[in-house]
C-alpha cells in the first residue's frame, strides 16, 4: 500500500451488552456470554499487534476511531486506554493530531459524572447515545433495558460537562403515531444536542415488531417531521439519517459515505480498504470481515496475520472487489450524503466511459415521471452539473434511486475503463 487515503480511521467493535435488543442485528451478546473484558481487551490487542503490519506508515495517519457495539461503555475507562495505547504501540498515529475524533458509544445509565470525567481524561472527544425514544412503553417493547429517566440523566450529565455528543431516536415503532414522534423530537431538543441520528425500525417482515407499525406513507412524514423540527433549531440534514449543526459532523461516519479507508477490529468488525491504497491483487479495493463468536474470532486471529492477512479470510467474509461493485458501492454511499455525488471524482477514479454511463442514468433520474406529472425528480443536479444530490422527494425513497445506479457484472464495465 503505497499511496496515503485522505483519511483513514479505526472501527474498535466492543459486542458486550446489558440485553439483546429485539430489533438488533448487530453483532453483540449479553455481557454474562462472554469472557471477561480484560481477555477481549488482549485478543483486540493481538489483533493490532499480529496485522497491523498490512498498513504502511503512510496510511497509519488516523482521523478517527470509534468504539461500537454492543456497549462499549460497559468497559472501563482504564480497559478502553488499554485498547488507544496498543494502537499507537502499533505505529498508528493519533494523539498527535489535534483534530483526531474518538468516539464511545454508551447507553443510558451505564455512565456517571465521574466515569465521564474519567473517559475525557483518556482521550475519548466524543460520545454517541442510544436513546431511542421517550416513550416509556415504546423503550419496552423493544426490549430495552433503560428507562427515560436513565436517558434524561446520562443527556444531562454529557450537556452540563459540555462536551460533544449525539443521540440516536428510532421510528417507526410498533404503535407509536405521528403526535408521538413529534414529541420525541420536542424532548430530543430540550437537551440542545449538535448531532441526532434518525434511523426507521428495520426487521424482516415475519418480526413481531412489524405488527402494529405505521403504513410507509405515515413513516415517510414521521421521518420528515424529525428533519423538520431538527432543521428549525439549526441541526441540518448532512446524510439521509444523520443531522448536525455545521462543524459537529460525525467524522468517522464520513469515512463511510466518501471512499476512505477503515479498519475493523473485533469480533464482527467489518473494513474497507479503497483502490487507492493500491493493494496488491484487489485493483478495485477490498472489503472483509471478522468472524462473529468470540472462539472463532479467536482461532482465526492466529491464522490470518502478516502483511497480507486479509488473503487468508474465508471467501465467504472477503469481497475483492470488481470494477461494477466497486462502482455500485461508491455511487450509494456518495448519494447517502448531502455532499452527493461529484462528477469531477466519479472520472477521477472510474475515468470518463463509465462516467458517461452513469450520467446517463443521472439524467433520467432528475427528470420528473411522465406518467405521474405530480411526483418530482428523486435527484438533482448543481454546480454546472458536476454534482448530484437525492432531492427531498428523493430522500424517503433513496432504495429506488440506487436499484437505478447498481451494475452488474453482466454490464461488462471493464471494457469501458480499459478504453480509458
Amino acid at each position: 500500500m503505497s499511496r496515503s487515503a485522505t483519511r483513514f480511521g479505526i472501527y474498535v467493535h466492543i459486542p458486550y451488552c446489558l440485553q439483546i435488543c429485539t430489533y438488533c442485528d448487530f453483532v453483540k451478546f449479553e455481557s454474562r456470554d462472554l469472557p471477561p473484558a480484560t481477555e477481549y481487551v488482549e485478543l483486540l490487542k493481538r489483533e493490532l499487534e499480529t496485522r497491523s503490519v498490512a498498513f504502511a506508515p503512510s496510511t497509519k495517519e488516523v482521523s478517527s476511531i470509534y468504539f461500537g457495539g454492543g456497549t462499549p461503555s460497559l468497559f472501563t475507562p482504564s480497559e478502553i486506554l488499554a485498547v488507544l495505547d496498543a494502537i499507537e504501540k502499533n505505529g498508528f498515529q493519533f494523539r498527535s493530531r489535534p483534530d483526531v475524533e474518538i468516539t464511545l458509544e454508551i447507553n443510558p445509565g451505564t455512565i456517571d459524572g465521574t466515569s465521564l470525567h474519567e473517559f475525557l481524561a483518556i482521550g475519548i472527544t466524543r460520545f454517541s447515545v442510544g436513546a431511542q425514544t421517550f416513550d416509556e412503553e415504546l423503550l419496552k417493547v423493544t426490549g430495552r433495558k433503560h428507562t427515560v429517566a436513565d436517558t434524561e440523566e446520562t443527556l444531562r450529565i454529557l450537556a452540563s460537562a459540555d462536551v460533544n455528543y449525539s443521540f440516536d431516536l428510532l421510528f417507526g415503532l410498533p404503535g407509536q403515531s405521528l403526535k408521538g414522534v413529534r414529541a420525541d423530537v420536542e424532548k430530543a431538543l430540550q437537551f440542545k444536542p449538535s448531532h441526532l441520528s434518525a434511523y426507521c425500525l428495520t426487521v424482516p417482515s415475519g418480526h413481531p415488531l412489524n405488527r402494529g407499525r405505521a403504513p410507509d406513507e405515515v413513516q415517510a412524514e414521521m421521518f420528515q417531521a424529525i428533519a423538520d423540527g431538527l432543521a428549525e433549531n439549526g441541526i441540518l440534514r448532512y446524510e439521509v439519517s444523520n443531522f448536525a449543526k455545521p462543524g459537529r459532523e460525525s467524522r468517522h461516519n464520513q469515512l463511510y459515505w466518501s471512499d476512505e479507508a477503515y479498519w475493523g477490529i473485533g469480533v464482527g468488525a467489518h473494513s474497507y480498504l479503497p483502490n487507492k491504497l493500491e493493494i496488491e491483487g484487489a485493483p478495485w479495493g477490498v472489503r472483509f470481515w471478522n468472524p462473529a463468536t468470540i472462539n472463532s474470532y479467536r482461532t482465526e486471529l492466529e491464522k490470518t496475520r502478516g502483511p497480507f492477512f486479509w488473503r487468508n479470510i474465508p471467501r465467504e467474509r472477503l469481497e475483492i472487489l470488481e470494477i461494477h461493485e466497486a462502482l455500485t458501492d461508491f455511487l450509494h454511499t456518495a448519494l447517502r450524503s448531502q455532499r452527493g455525488l461529484l462528477k469531477s471524482e466519479l472520472k477521477r477514479k472510474f475515468g470518463p466511459s463509465i462516467a458517461s454511463v452513469v450520467e446517463k442514468s443521472m439524467q433520467n433520474l432528475c427528470l420528473a415521471n411522465p406518467r405521474s406529472p405530480a411526483e418530482k425528480p428523486l435527484v438533482a443536479a448543481d454546480l454546472g452539473d458536476d454534482r448530484w444530490f437525492l432531492t427531498a422527494e428523493g430522500q424517503p425513497v433513496a432504495d429506488r434511486v440506487f436499484e437505478a445506479l447498481t451494475y452488474l457484472k453482466s454490464d461488462r464495465l471493464g471494457d469501458l475503463f480499459s478504453e480509458v
